[in-house]
Parts: C-alpha cells; structure tokens; sequence
C-alpha cells in the first residue's frame, strides 16, 4: 500500500486551474485537455554549478563530499545510536515552479558506500512572498547498517504539512499555493574515511491537480498491442515474511513492483545481497527490495522516492517519481520499451477483475491490448503465474488519476492523482512527446 489515504486533507478543497493545453500525443485520435498541471525539474551533471556548494564538488559523474565543512553528532532516532559525521551540502538555485503548485516530491539517485548516507530538504516560497521552514524529505542510504533510512513527521506550518515524502499546500482552496522553491542535499560521511557518497541526481515534481472524482478517457492508439516482457512477482506468496518491514509481503506492493522493473533491465540483488533471506523463501529479490526501500518512521515500504532510490542504486539504472497526464502520455513510455508504475485506489467493483479493493497499491502497466486495454502485472495476485492482468481502460485510466473517491464505507478518500514511478537504464533515452515536461 502507498499513502494516498494519508494526504486526503492535503487535496480537499483543490480548485482547478486554468490550463486547458492540448496533451494528447501524435497518433491519438482525440485530444483530451487536462485541468492539471505537472512539471518535473532537476539537476546533474553541468548544472551542479548552477546551485551553491559547501563542502561538496560537482562533476558529471556527480556530486561529492570532498572537503567537509565540520561534524555533525546524528543520533538515529530509530535506533538510538549515536555516532559523528563529517558533512557538506549543496544547495539549489531558487527554482520557479512556473504555476501555483498544491503538491510537490522529490526525487534523487545516488550511491551511498558503507559509511556514507545523505539528506534531502526542501524549502518552498508560497505565491505571498514568505517561506516555508526547510523540511526534511527523506534521510536515506540504500543499505541499512549505517542509518535507518526515514522519512521525518510532525512537519508543518499554517500553509503546508509533509505527509511521509509529499509536501502539500494544507488548503488549496485558501489561495496560497507554492510558487518556487530550494533543494539542499546534505552529504554525510565517517569522518575518519575519504569513501564520499555520490549524489548523480537530484529533483523533484511539482503538481497542482484539482479534486476530481472522474477524469475524460484518452483515445491512445499509441501502443496498442504492445506488451514489454517484465517479470512477473507477486507480494502475496510473501505474506507473513518479514513482517518487521512495513507489515510482511501482503503489504510490499511497492518494492515488488519496482523489483519487477529492476529486472525487466537485466539487473537484481546478487545472492551475497540476498543471503540474509531465509533460503526456503520464493524469490528472495523481493523481500530484499521490501527491506532496501522499508522507511523506519512511515513503517512500511511504499515511500515512493525510497522506492525509485532503491531502483537507481543499480549499475546504470536512473529513477523518478513523477506525475502523468493521462493513458496516451503512459502509451510513450511503453512504445518505447519502459514499463510504469502506478499508484491507485479503488473499490472491488470498480476494477473489473482484480477481486479486490485498496486505499493504495501499486501495479506495473507492461503493455496495452489490440484494442487499448492495460495490461498490467499486478503483485496482488496468489501467484507469479497469476500476476499478469487486463483491466478495462477507462476503469483503469479512472482509479489512477482521480484525486478523489468513494470509500466502502460512503465516505470520501484521496486518489494519487497520476503518480508513477519511471525507471530505465541510463542509455535509453526518456519518449519525446511535444508539450511534456513532466520526466
């Protein structure tokens, strides 16, 4: 399960926007307008230079902790430990998010050594000029023996809160909204060790998408009749496994399908990383994928940037998470060989052959019918053999991208609004479609 549930007041009263720009890509045979508005922007390579370092270098490779600023004395609140690192930051340019954004996530890729790990925060300028406090978005290492990777609660002011890994404008509908912000990553590392962590990435999506309890069908016809060969797990031959990290494999919808993703690309967690896995346990990739993206505060293993880290700490593999507009714009990325995760939520009887409801669960959409159906692998199934899925489009298209829903019990829920994870090997370049600047 993800949090969708959690961030039901961050969305109430979300008013739409403005913008009606024509999304859906050459070859559809409708054009569908959105009353959403999403923009991923980030920063590698050359535009290090662009941000304010301390501590830290640059390169194209990525940013490094090379000459510490000092230490700091963390005691991990989730282990009691308490243990000196030496540390530097960088710092983003002040950044237009270019609307009034109601949500944001960041996003970042990085290695982490024995002895390293890193932080992420974000301090956002509202549409009146004044400032949030920074806000810690994740303080994460892809291994676990250094730090409890977390995320931080019990952060807010009158405006915005942070629900896990989502910053959210409290009530949108009140008028202040997000209009820039910064990123500041801060690198940690043993001070009596050079081994620097490495930082190749770091980003985030800003998104204002208005309550909706429907959204208009696309047309596609882009990848219709295209399935990509991604390996098919299932959560539920884990249930009851590890239960220490977020609840046990009835709860690892997250990590098994980005493990689904991992190896779709020819990479997965060799047997020295598995060997902790109990050896009479089914694919052990699995569970260590649960235990590599468990965050120690949320207490579960659906924080999405954890997810998309865990991903790119892979030889070559680069991760976001980010927002899409619609079916035809997911189409793309299946034409051009990359699956997509999804976040949705729906009851049992509005999605026609899954034989169950959920406030949050994530699926991989691996290809489309001949006549535009999903397919999706679908860890909520009784076996690996079972994974594979049709799901009627417009039911499919509806559960992912509302933002609101209504729950069993009659009462109203939240909705992803379009979330995906987005993972590939870095030599494959992302699907160019005229008008996009969400990836």
């Amino acid at each position: 399960m993800d949090r969708t549930s959690l961030r039901s007041v961050a969305v109430a009263g979300a008013t739409a926007l403005a913008l009606l720009a024509p999304t859906a890509p050459a070859g559809a045979t409708t054009t569908v307008t959105h009353d959403e508005q999403i923009t991923w922007q980030g920063w590698s390579g050359a535009a290090w230079s662009t941000g304010t370092a301390a501590g830290t270098t640059g390169t194209a490779a990525g940013l490094t902790l090379t000459s510490p600023v000092g230490t700091i004395l963390y005691k991990d609140p989730h282990s009691s430990i308490r243990r000196s690192w030496a540390y530097g930051t960088w710092t983003s340019p002040l950044t237009q998010v270019g609307f009034s954004a109601s949500e944001l996530v960041t996003s970042w890729n990085a290695d982490t050594p024995a002895g390293t790990w890193l932080q992420v925060e974000l301090q956002g300028t509202y549409t009146t000029g004044t400032r949030t406090p920074w806000y810690v978005m994740g303080r994460w290492a892809s291994g676990d023996g250094d730090i409890r990777r977390t995320s931080v609660d019990r952060q807010g002011d009158k405006t915005s809160s942070v629900f896990t890994d989502t910053f959210a404008i409290n009530n949108p509908a009140a008028g202040v909204l997000l209009r820039a912000y910064q990123l500041r990553v801060t690198l940690y590392r043993d001070p009596a060790s050079t081994v620097t962590p490495v930082l190749r990435s770091v980003g985030a999506m800003s998104s204002n998408v208005p309550d909706r309890f429907t959204v208009a069908p696309s047309a596609g016809h882009i990848a219709w009749g295209t399935e990509l060969a991604v390996p098919r797990y299932s959560q539920n031959i884990h249930a009851g496994q590890y239960p220490e990290y977020g609840g046990g494999g009835e709860a690892w919808c997250s990590p098994t399908s980005t493990e689904m993703v991992v190896e779709y690309w020819g990479r997965k967690p060799s047997p020295a990383d598995t060997s902790w896995v109990d050896p009479g346990y089914a694919d052990p990739t699995v569970d260590h994928a649960a235990r590599m993206t468990y965050d120690w505060q949320y207490d579960g293993t659906g924080n999405w940037p954890f997810n998309t880290a865990y991903a790119a700490a892979f030889p070559g593999l680069e991760a976001k998470v980010t927002r899409l507009h619609s079916l035809d714009e997911l189409e793309h990325f299946i034409a051009a060989g990359i699956p997509v995760v999804t976040s949705q939520s729906f009851l049992a009887s509005e999605l026609d052959g899954a034989g169950y409801g959920t406030a949050g669960h994530l699926m991989v959409v691996v290809g489309f019918t001949a006549t535009g159906d999903v397919i999706a692998n679908d860890p909520a199934s009784p076996s690996n053999a079972a994974v594979r899925h049709v799901y009627p489009r417009d039911q499919f298209e509806q559960i992912w991208q509302r933002t609101r829903r209504t729950t069993a019990s009659g009462g109203t829920g939240s909705g992803s609004g379009g979330i995906v994870y987005l993972i590939k090997p870095t030599e494959v370049a992302w699907p160019s479609v005229a008008g996009s600047t969400n990836w």
